[in-house]
């Protein structure tokens, strides 16, 4: 919820995400394991992130109508499945049925290492290029101390 509205507590970011979820486009896509929910992976419009828009660090390409995908969350038990190549798809067909003309991420590059699980919730940019993503821009942010990138796929 931080990139939505980082203002609200608690309480109010219970209250935001249920009717974001009772809406379209929805805020993001689950992954299940044996009908039970193991992970999740936001995506909406970029335009529905008050931090990306206002995002000193993450500079802005071409925004018109782009979908954004913030954060990746795999519950414990379910790592090192692939889930979150599971959730990339999703997330991309998502937004290709919603019509967006294309989807940003934010990853952080490893640089070939290993990042840490609290740095690597957004992805990696060789996760991100292993779904059809390019580098566009690196930006100004770091995670874990490794830079992060704006990549792009765009959709057909």
């Amino acid at each position: 919820m931080v990139y939505r509205d980082s203002s609200l507590d608690m309480p109010g970011r219970i209250s935001h995400m249920r009717g974001l979820c009772e809406s379209e486009p929805g805020p993001g896509v689950l992954a299940y394991v044996d009908g039970e929910v193991a992970g999740w992976c936001s995506i909406a419009p970029k335009a529905t992130h008050r931090a990306l828009v206002n995002s000193r660090t993450i500079p802005h390409v071409d925004d018109e109508g782009v979908w954004s995908v913030v954060c990746f969350v795999i519950r414990p038990g379910f790592r090192r499945l692939g889930l979150m190549h599971r959730l990339l798809d999703g997330a991309v067909e998502h937004a290709t049925s919603m019509g967006a003309p294309a989807v940003e991420g934010y990853p952080v590059d490893p640089g070939g290492g290993r990042i840490d699980q609290t740095s690597g919730y957004v992805g990696t940019v060789g996760l991100f290029e292993a779904h059809g993503f390019g580098r566009v821009q690196q930006t100004t942010g770091r995670r874990g101390g490794a830079p992060r990138w704006v990549v792009r796929r765009t959709l057909s």
